[in-house]
């Protein structure tokens, strides 16, 4: 299991995820809560562009203090960012922070939604953004959102009339929002979609601003915001016994990814809704003002109401059991509603209701296994029990995906506990896997096709079982994911989700082998069993010009879950060439091609995600000295293993046990990415580092974020948010003559061509004569930027920083990345 290493927040998390993954349990005051929620019929968007962009105190007081249902649209799933707590980036990066995103929803309240836009890193500019990105889809994509969560009001975090001014994802974000609203009306626009939905005109847009956007304008943001919608986001919940703003702060710091764990605030504090278009509020301290949220919006909705309402003014928090008949009748009329839209979101919120009033625990779990294969039968334990005195049957229970009614004719007396086995068939041949990562995507889109999909956090659950009760002469239907639960002795109980996954899965150590010279590697790939008794042959697919042996090998695993490792000679060609290696097995006349990589961290929902079992071969003329090398673990990278692959051998170095004598045996020390920025030890340590360079040792410092940090310079250096975010910007060789040009590799325009996602971030905008600057570039229409590697003499060594993105690019195979990292490694002691 990963670790977290922002310690401060481990033991909040652990108990978070433990219970944040058990069936909610509500509590009197909770279930008050939610016969609020049910009785108000608003509903409010917010639209931007990634995770953590969203304002958690602003949704979380329009959930919790407005009661409205409230949704967060991020455009991105935050793939194009960094990781702070572990070493996925890209597609595992956007599962982490999909996962983050709906844990903070589940505190602050919200509902959590996606468009398809592929986070391809920081733009400067929309025009940018919306060239890489797939505009018209993305805009169908919000279109689609509105049309189905179908919003009263929308709110953008972003202003769509700045452009150039901040990330080009946040203002395409509200740009696409201002379009939107207008287009999700048009039954001509995005035809398709009226398959499946209803044209929508939500009522008002606004855009939210902070005084955090005006830090050091005070005055002007005061006399900006005048006219604006205020909220008080520091409003008490006596029910939670928490503000808002406490309240917010928690759902915040599940970002953690992104180091976005904080301390909690409290007290009063003010948001702002710029009003843009659309009918304009009657009471502008109110953004609903002027919208009928109550049950008398829906056609014989009043009969509804003066039941629901009758149940809020009197609701028994001792005993709220009492109220089950009056929402057994409101449940009824419920369901014969016309508006089909409320009807599904409010049979939903009642259903949750009447189970929490009468302390219904039902659960279906698997006896033995967190997954299953496709049409392998599963044993499953039912655990059913009434804690009220309603009158209850469990008539039948039916698995949603056999459709088979499996009958029981339980008479459920209040707390006696029914627990019983049944089989299950997995008649299936889905996966449970992140449905974005199905087919292959673009630079800026994800391919999804089936539009039922579109926008949803993740992929729906496929093993469900529907519980078919008659409570109080009402029949009932509740549905509950299949899940498995254990007990560990230092953690206590723990659930997690059960999946559907491949009877077979391959696994390659690395997803870039990269050969230094045409000496054949053994290559070996891990079998991975999703059931009993699996057999078959696994092949490794080269390209043309190079060279395997065996061609086929075979595998007999007797375990599920178990592992064979089988090894293959690859041979690379003599000259520099690059392809890809595909891992295919078969299995019982079925071909499989899939890795299954399980993301496991604390703070989120146990995670299996299904890629294509393949790595990029690169064969590269390169040359190296030096040998042994010292890392410093940052934020977490694949660099070291990257450096592995050809022919270096690096030690990690434990920041706490450096001192002057330990160091030197190193050729060179590189420090991870950020690692002064998450490794408090190093500003202790930097003494002992710069006396190895003093003595002759080259030590290399990679990026760091600009925030409140000192990276301990020997001479002095100021960090930016100067970056280069076009991977493709001309790169101007400024010192010719330099060994970091020249020694042992000589570096080319060339090297400089297929690098991914973006130059480097965060370069220094200023530093001491005693640095010597070796590269330049800059995006268009931007000046050059001097500071992506700077190198200086210092004693007998050689101390280099540089903001190039070398976390991307060597995991990525980038030949020319790897032959200037390994002349960075070999200045001469």
């Amino acid at each position: 299991m990963n670790k977290i290493s922002l310690s401060v927040l481990a033991t909040f998390l652990i108990s978070l995820s433990i219970f944040a993954q058990k069936p909610q349990k509500l509590t009197s005051n909770q279930i008050y809560e939610q016969v609020q929620k049910l009785n108000f019929l608003g509903t409010a968007l917010y639209i931007a562009a990634h995770p953590d962009d969203e304002n958690t105190r602003l949704i979380a007081y329009l959930a919790n203090h407005v009661k409205a249902r409230t949704g967060y649209l991020s455009l991105t799933r935050g793939d194009g960012g960094q990781n702070l707590i572990g070493t996925e980036i890209r597609e595992l990066l956007g599962v982490i922070r999909t996962q983050e995103l709906l844990a903070a929803r589940s505190i602050d309240g919200g509902e959590q939604f996606f468009t398809r836009a592929n986070d391809f890193g920081y733009s400067k500019h929309p025009d940018e953004t919306l060239e890489i990105w797939n505009k018209n889809e993305v805009l169908s994509d919000v279109v689609w959102a509105i049309r189905t969560f179908k919003p009263d009001v929308v709110i953008n975090r972003f202003d769509h009339r700045t452009p150039g001014t901040t990330h080009g994802h946040h203002t395409a974000s509200a740009m696409l929002s201002v379009q939107a609203f207008e287009l999700a009306k048009d039954s001509t626009s995005y035809v398709e979609q009226l398959k499946h939905t209803d044209v929508w005109q939500p009522k008002r847009l606004y855009q939210n601003t902070s005084s955090w956007f005006y830090r050091g304008r005070e005055a002007e943001f005061k006399e900006l915001t005048k006219g604006f919608t205020k909220f008080d986001i520091g409003v008490y919940y006596p029910l939670k016994g928490v503000s808002n703003n406490e309240l917010a702060s928690k759902a915040s710091s599940q970002h953690l990814c992104q180091g976005f764990g904080r301390l909690s605030t409290r007290g009063e504090q003010y948001e702002y809704a710029e009003f843009l278009k659309g009918d304009k509020p009657t009471d502008k301290k109110d953004i609903f003002s002027g919208i009928n949220t109550t049950w008398s919006r829906l056609k014989n909705g009043e009969q509804i109401g003066k039941i629901l309402y009758e149940v809020e003014k009197n609701f028994d928090f001792v005993n709220p059991s009492k109220h089950l008949p009056k929402l057994l009748e409101a449940y009824q009329l419920i369901q014969e509603l016309e508006d089909m839209h409320w009807q599904k979101i409010k049979e939903k919120q009642i259903k949750q209701i009447i189970e929490a009033c009468a302390g219904l625990y039902i659960e279906a779990s698997a006896v033995v296994n967190a997954s299953g294969i496709p049409n392998e039968t599963i044993e499953l334990n039912f655990e059913v029990l009434n804690r009220s005195a309603i009158q209850m049957l469990l008539t039948s229970v039916t698995p949603t995906l056999e459709k088979n009614i499996i009958y029981k004719g339980l008479e459920l007396k209040q707390n006696k506990k029914f627990n019983f086995k049944e089989f299950v068939l997995l008649k299936t041949d889905n996966f449970t896997a992140p449905y974005w990562l199905n087919d292959k995507a673009s630079l800026g889109m994800y391919a999804v096709e089936n539009q039922l999909l579109r926008g949803k956090p993740e992929t729906p659950r496929i093993v469900k079982i529907d519980f078919n009760l008659i409570i109080n002469f009402t029949p009932i239907v509740i549905t509950k994911n299949v899940v498995i639960k254990y007990a560990e002795r230092d953690k206590g109980e723990i659930y997690e989700p059960f999946d559907v996954l491949p009877r077979v899965t391959t696994k390659l150590a690395d997803k870039v082998l990269v050969f230094s010279d045409s000496i054949p590697k053994k290559v070996n790939v891990e079998v991975r069993a999703g059931s009993k008794f699996v057999t078959g042959k696994v092949s490794l697919k080269v390209p043309e010009n190079w060279n395997v042996t065996p061609k086929e090998i075979d595998f007999n695993i007797a375990q599920k879950k178990d592992k064979q490792t089988v090894s293959f000679i690859v041979t690379p060609p003599k000259e520099a060439s690059e392809g890809k290696l595909i891992v295919t097995a078969t299995s019982q006349g079925k071909v499989y091609k899939k890795e299954l990589v399980e993301i496991n961290y604390n703070h989120i929902p146990k995670q299996n995600v299904l890629l294509n079992s393949e790595a990029k071969i690169v064969r590269l003329d390169i040359k190296k000295v030096g040998e042994k090398i010292g890392y410093i673990k940052g934020a977490g990278d694949l660099v070291p293993e990257s450096l592995r692959q050809i022919g270096y051998k690096v030690e990690f170095i434990n920041p706490t046990e450096i001192n002057y004598k330990n160091l030197h045996k190193y050729d060179a020390i590189v420090l991870g990415i950020r690692a002064y920025n998450v490794v408090k030890e190093l500003k202790f340590k930097q003494k002992f580092l710069l006396d190895f360079v003093a003595k002759g040792g080259n030590l290399i410092v990679q990026y760091n974020t600009s925030r409140n940090v000192d990276v301990a310079a020997p001479f002095p250096l100021k960090l930016s948010r100067d970056r280069v975010t076009d991977e493709t910007a001309e790169v101007v060789i400024l010192a010719d003559e330099n060994p970091l040009i020249n020694f042992p590799n000589k570096i080319t325009q060339n090297d400089f061509k297929g690098w991914v996602q973006e130059r480097g971030l965060y370069f220094p905008n200023y530093w001491h004569a005693a640095y010597k600057p070796i590269l330049s570039m800059n995006d268009k229409g931007e000046t050059p930027k001097l500071g992506s590697l700077l190198i200086a003499k210092y004693g007998k060594g050689h101390y280099i920083y540089t903001g190039l993105s070398f976390f991307r690019e060597l995991p990525a195979g980038v030949s020319g990345a790897y032959k200037l990292f390994a002349n960075m490694l070999s200045v001469q002691r």
